[in-house]
């Protein structure tokens, strides 16, 4: 079958196009002649007029200018009626036209070669506009714009499976997809091992997760460890202001995945076109997206049997995507890519510290533990932050402190240190990160505190940074300790200048939706009870609330009592450590930096050891 569409398209497509092309060279010869005929015919087209006529008509005024070529013996007279005639040049003749008191006007005849170049010039700039502008518009040139012939086909960027470089060893990391698309990739390799058996092979898989997590990678890695033809594309590449435009693209991908088959289609945001169809929509307003979705329904299952050509696609809203998409038959497989946990981030730095040249005090574990929320996108750019940090500062090695200014500016943006700060508002400041730390390092279900800093960063005055625990569960506790914990700028402004300020907006925000959530979603309140009003379909349009007026009204006192408790909580805090306290701020206004390793000599070692701390300690006594 392959051979087949080979020797098809040879016998096809080339022959065509050359005889084509050939066609339309013979028609610009063909006018070309005819205009240089019609150049000469015009140089031959004036009647000869004989010395003695001339003479004849000079005498009775009847001449209105003669024109003598200098470079040829010969001359043309316009009579006063406006006609042309043609005659032989003589010295003799030219000297009598002189005599009675007639000036010819002196000239360069052009030749038959230049008048032949002047009515051809034209025709060449014009047959040069005409020929780039249908290149363009056919897509010979390779350029991007008004592909008018080739509209309908796809766009899809082909890598043959001699070019694709990337195997699972450079996917650091998803270990849990890595071993769910070996499948994919045993089923490229050997198809009969499994049709011997009468199973078929999956027509998609489907990649989710977070931007960043390395969805694309995974697929480029499955058509490289199969060595099969890779189509890449994103799903807004199918969409057009023309009618069936998107439609016929998908027609045109597939037809080319199986004249490559095996072969591997990966489509990139397919929610572009894969977005869930509405019984509600506007006549029309979405005719050719679902026109396009349900060809490609079409091509994955129905009539048409793919053999050999599996769709990958990734997303990170599979929450909106068509249900007919993702039904089994058409993607068997969702593969669920998650933000990388402390080990898998160890890993990805592993790879991305490979081609920078470190010294020895850049550790790899210190580094992932510094990260977490971090996808793989987001670890590559802290890298290339660092060597971009070490280079403005003309060092020869990328330092520990290069990766933390890195994601110092990542995380907080770039420092402003033309900002002006009046030195009570830096005090104020100073008191209120102060706050936040002393209240969380006296929490035990706080996140960790990382370090606390008064430089001030993009929109924030100053920041207490935290490495957020990574768990699965979370119980009224830790929602509680985080609540107390991010209410501790707010309370030291209270305890130290008994006056609040508007620093604390970010950190009332915060603490207002996690009540709500706690009350209200989670159903963690004794007086509202074990509901929760959550819809994760999404059909809730938020102008109507699911519940009355006069639970709404509980809910809002439960969440008031909530955060006033945790509140209370967080000034008896600051209230017994306030000496402590009071000289971390000093600390801070005289640093403007502090790090754990200052927090333990102030408050001693933390009682409690987060889950990332006791993981560190795994990995570093493996090490």
């Amino acid at each position: 079958m392959q051979k087949k569409s080979k020797t098809k398209k040879k016998n096809y497509k080339k022959p065509n196009n050359l005889g084509n092309k050939q066609k339309i060279y013979w028609i610009y010869g063909l006018i070309a002649l005819i205009l240089i005929g019609s150049s000469v015919m015009q140089n031959s087209n004036y009647e000869e007029m004989l010395p003695e006529e001339i003479l004849s008509k000079i005498d009775s005024d009847n001449v209105k200018s003669i024109i003598v070529y200098t470079n040829v013996n010969e001359g043309e007279i316009i009579l006063n009626n406006g006609k042309k005639y043609s005659f032989n040049n003589t010295s003799s003749l030219e000297k009598e036209i002189y005599e009675r008191g007639f000036y010819p006007e002196n000239k360069q005849k052009n030749t038959m070669i230049t008048d032949a170049f002047w009515y051809i010039f034209p025709l060449i700039i014009f047959i040069g506009i005409w020929v780039f502008i249908m290149r363009r518009m056919s897509g010979n040139s390779g350029g991007a714009g008004g592909q008018i012939f080739n509209i309908g086909k796809s766009k899809a960027k082909l890598v043959n499976k001699e070019d694709i470089s990337i195997t699972f060893e450079d996917v650091a990391g998803l270990e849990g997809a890595k071993e769910e698309v070996k499948e994919i990739v045993d089923f490229l390799k050997s198809p009969n091992k499994y049709t011997k058996l009468g199973g078929k092979i999956p027509r998609g898989c489907m990649l989710v997760g977070p931007p960043g997590t390395g969805k694309t990678l995974l697929a480029k890695a499955v058509a490289g460890e199969a060595k099969v033809p890779f189509f890449s594309l994103s799903g807004s590449d199918f969409v057009e202001m023309f009618v069936g435009v998107g439609a016929s693209r998908v027609r045109d991908l597939f037809k080319q995945a199986k004249e490559k088959s095996p072969a591997i289609i990966f489509i990139d945001e397919i929610d572009a076109i894969g977005r869930a169809r509405g019984k509600n929509a506007v006549t029309g307003s979405n005719d050719e997206r679902e026109n396009t979705l349900n060809q490609l329904l079409t091509e994955m299952d129905g009539f048409g049997t793919n053999t050999g050509v599996i769709v990958m696609a990734a997303t990170n809203r599979s929450d909106i995507l068509d249900n007919a998409l993702t039904r089994p038959g058409r993607f068997d497989r969702q593969i669920f890519l998650d933000l990388p946990d402390l080990l898998e981030r160890t890993q990805i730095f592993n790879v991305h510290l490979k081609p920078l040249k470190t010294n020895n005090e850049v550790d790899k574990n210190f580094l992932a533990r510094q990260t977490p929320g971090f996808s793989g996108a987001d670890i590559a750019n802290v890298c290339n932050e660092s060597a971009l940090i070490a280079a403005r500062k003309n060092k020869s090695e990328i330092g520990k402190q290069d990766f933390l200014d890195a994601m110092d500016r990542i995380i907080g943006g770039l420092e402003k240190k033309s900002k002006i700060i009046s030195p009570d508002e830096k005090k104020t400041i100073a008191y209120h990160e102060a706050g936040h730390a002393t209240v969380s390092w006296m929490l035990q279900y706080a996140s960790p505190l990382l370090k606390v800093t008064i430089v001030p960063r993009g929109k924030s005055l100053g920041a207490a940074w935290y490495l957020p625990e990574e768990r699965q569960l979370t119980t009224t506790e830790q929602l509680e300790d985080e609540i107390c914990s991010a209410l501790g700028g707010r309370a030291a402004e209270d305890v130290f200048f008994d006056k609040i300020s508007t620093g604390a907006l970010s950190d009332l925000e915060k603490v207002t939706k996690q009540a709500y959530a706690m009350i209200s979603i989670y159903g963690m309140n004794k007086n509202i009870g074990n509901i929760s009003y959550y819809d994760s379909s999404g059909m809730n349009s938020g102008f109507t609330k699911p519940y009355s007026e006069d639970l709404a009204k509980k809910i809002d006192e439960e969440v008031s009592d909530l955060i006033e408790k945790q509140y209370k909580r967080a000034k008896e805090l600051l209230t017994k450590y306030k000496i402590k306290a009071e000289e971390l701020a000093k600390a801070l206004l005289e640093k403007e930096v502090i790090f754990k390793e200052d927090l333990e000599t102030i408050f001693g070692q933390r009682k409690w050891k987060s889950y990332e701390e006791e993981k560190l300690n795994e990995l570093s006594s493996k090490a």
